[in-house]
């Protein structure tokens, strides 16, 4: 690899390119953006790179295309794709046919740098970084030096993972955290969201298909669990998964194998599983609505991910953090909070934890116009942004969400509410402000009393 890495990327919006490019160079990496693949042979066949990365869909020859013209030329340069959901196949082809890693869309500008400096440097891919609180969840707290600790002690062992925590406290972030620290980090690391596949998707999706196997089936197809092997898949939300694929599940984490939908031949596998749900597992097995043997197969290791209201010390970190990540996104002069609002944040409960924090900080540097972001007290309008503090910022006086002691649960309740009542009814704005999808909000609407979400529903 060169001294100053270089970096081919291929998308047909020039846009992508320019602010790829901005953001890598800061990092102290070249990056040479082309809108054709056409245009990027042609380059190539006279210059070297150290890394590829390809938009899959785009007028003329397509990124699988690229892929295989590279392929027959070098098989050692890191190839990553770009790709949307409805792609995902595709993707899964790509990794089939030499890709290193796909990123899909829409994605985070720091999320594909970071990737960027994995397929770099692989064998660095497991050091952590002191600065890379959008990626990890670093700070300075005993409570997040804890969960390192445990990820470090397995980083040379294929051992299952249980992840505890609330929402937005940073599960997902957690289980990206033990691949990438692990011996494993150059292997493939896939993200399943078990709540959001039916049975027959989520079997299809794991373990593919044969040719035939059921009407549409033209063609064989590998499963995730078969091209992640050898790497960690990552089953988010697996608390949603029905009885039946909870035992298809079991056999496969036991015996580490599969079998194909329509096939009769088993296909050996070695995964390691990294899970996680927002509802409590082992009540959900007191309860009998997840199985106990499978329950106990894969909580092996347990990681329990903290809320932000434990780890208070991390917030100014955090908080530097996104201002500087949203002000070089969104072009704006934000450098800091004024002092006032910073410590009102720095004592709030923020239920929403993590996810929270950063979205309030990107909507507050997108309004800001100078270099402090405050509080708008020439207006008698509350600034979007701000209600999340649970306080009015010309009053300073606790509205009704801090009157008293609630439960979390009620706490989050109160909340939903509020911001439910505020943008009548818009469940898309209402998910948007929690940082959570419009389906986890359905979900969390759907476990109170029916009055209260006729009252509230449109």
């Amino acid at each position: 690899m060169s001294q100053n890495p270089r970096i081919t990327f291929v998308d047909d919006d020039p846009r992508a390119s320019e602010l790829f490019a901005r953001f890598a160079k800061t990092e102290g990496l070249t990056v040479h953006g082309f809108q054709s693949v056409s245009a990027a042979q042609t380059w190539l066949e006279k210059n070297a790179t150290d890394l590829i990365i390809s938009d899959l869909k785009m007028p003329g020859l397509s990124g699988l295309e690229f892929l295989q013209w590279v392929r027959s030329r070098d098989q050692t340069i890191p190839f990553v794709l770009i790709t949307g959901f409805s792609t995902l196949d595709n993707a899964i082809d790509a990794l089939r046919l030499g890709a290193n890693d796909f990123i899909k869309k829409p994605y985070d500008i720091d999320e594909l740098v970071k990737l960027a400096h994995r397929m770099l440097r692989p064998d660095a891919a497991a050091e952590p970084d002191p600065n890379d609180v959008q990626r990890a969840m670093l700070g300075n707290s005993p409570a997040i030096a804890g969960v390192y600790r445990v990820i470090d002690k397995i980083r040379d062992v294929r051992i299952n993972v249980m992840i505890e925590g609330e929402s937005g406290s940073g599960k997902e972030l957690a289980a990206r955290a033990i691949h990438d620290r692990s011996d494993f980090a150059s292997k493939p690391y896939i993200v399943i969201d078990c709540g959001a596949l039916t049975d027959t998707l989520l079997e299809n999706e794991l373990f593919g298909h044969e040719k035939g196997a059921y009407t549409g089936a033209s063609s064989t197809k590998q499963g995730l669990l078969e091209v992640a092997s050898g790497g960690t898949v990552f089953l988010d939300e697996i608390g949603n998964i029905s009885d039946a694929m909870q035992v298809k599940l079991l056999r496969v984490i036991q015996e580490q194998q599969i079998t194909r939908v329509g096939g009769v031949t088993p296909i050996k596998i070695d995964v390691r599983f990294i899970v996680a749900s927002n509802r409590d597992l082992a009540q959900m097995v007191s309860e009998g609505s997840f199985r106990h043997d499978l329950y106990h197969r894969l909580h092996v290791v347990r990681l329990r991910i903290p809320p932000l209201r434990e780890r208070r010390e991390d917030i100014p970190i955090l908080i530097d953090h996104f201002i500087r990540h949203f002000a070089s996104r969104y072009n704006r002069p934000a450098e800091r909070f004024e002092a006032g609002c910073l410590e009102r944040m720095e004592h709030y409960h923020w239920p929403g934890n993590i996810r929270e924090l950063k979205n309030m900080i990107e909507r507050a540097v997108a309004l800001s116009s100078g270099s402090e972001i405050r509080f708008d007290s020439e207006s008698q309008t509350t600034p979007p942004w701000a209600t999340a503090l649970g306080r009015s910022p010309t009053t300073g006086a606790p509205d009704a969400l801090d009157a008293d002691y609630p439960t979390l649960d009620v706490l989050e309740r109160r909340y939903i509410e509020k911001l439910l009542k505020e943008y009548e009814g818009n469940r898309e704005k209402t998910a948007l402000t929690l940082g959570i999808n419009k389906s986890t909000l359905w979900r969390k609407l759907q476990g109170y009393d029916q009055a209260l979400a006729d009252d509230l529903l449109p």
